[in-house]
């Protein structure tokens, strides 16, 4: 399976968790989770025009315009990104999206640090590696910290997206 995908399979499955949590729309959640890089695919070789295409596609696909910003907005305020790089997030559900996807880079690198292990993860070994700025040091650690604006704690946040990758480990490769 490609890292792509996997990356949007436990992307859904983090949002589906936390929606679970914190009472909101599980599938709605979990759809901006799996469709949040829906344009990668072909802007990934012009990263400045990443989620330039996502209205268009979706909008064709018959979903809200609420549902069309709301994936968009995991990408505010980044400077990769100009058409995105003046915004920022303000919802709950903005917040919920961009802690959630960057999550998945942390923990799925420490389970294949761990060979592959996310079984017996807890939060606080996650923990660790998150203050670790040497690991995974793409993770951008500030988005995650966007848990808090949802009321949750780091390790509360880490248990819930632990949680919900643990629901779909076979299909991503993760024991």
């Amino acid at each position: 399976m490609s890292p792509d995908l996997i990356h949007y399979l436990e992307s859904e499955a983090v949002m589906r968790e936390l929606a679970r949590h914190l009472g909101e729309d599980i599938e709605y959640w979990g759809m901006l989770g799996l469709l949040h890089d829906l344009d990668w695919g072909i802007t990934k070789d012009n990263v400045e025009t990443h989620l330039t295409k996502v209205p268009e596609i979706l909008m064709e696909s018959g979903f809200s315009e609420e549902f069309i910003e709301a994936l968009i907005s995991h990408g505010y305020g980044f400077g990769e990104l100009p058409h995105l790089a003046h915004k920022a997030r303000t919802e709950k559900i903005h917040y919920a999206l961009a802690a959630s996807e960057t999550i998945t880079g942390l923990i799925h690198s420490y389970a294949l640090m761990r060979g592959k292990r996310i079984s017996d993860m807890e939060p606080n070994g996650l923990l660790k590696k998150f203050k670790d700025k040497t690991f995974a040091a793409k993770v951008e650690r500030e988005i995650i910290r966007e848990c808090e604006k949802l009321g949750l704690s780091l390790e509360e946040f880490f248990r819930i997206a632990i949680e919900g990758i643990k629901k779909i480990k076979d299909e991503v490769g993760l024991s």
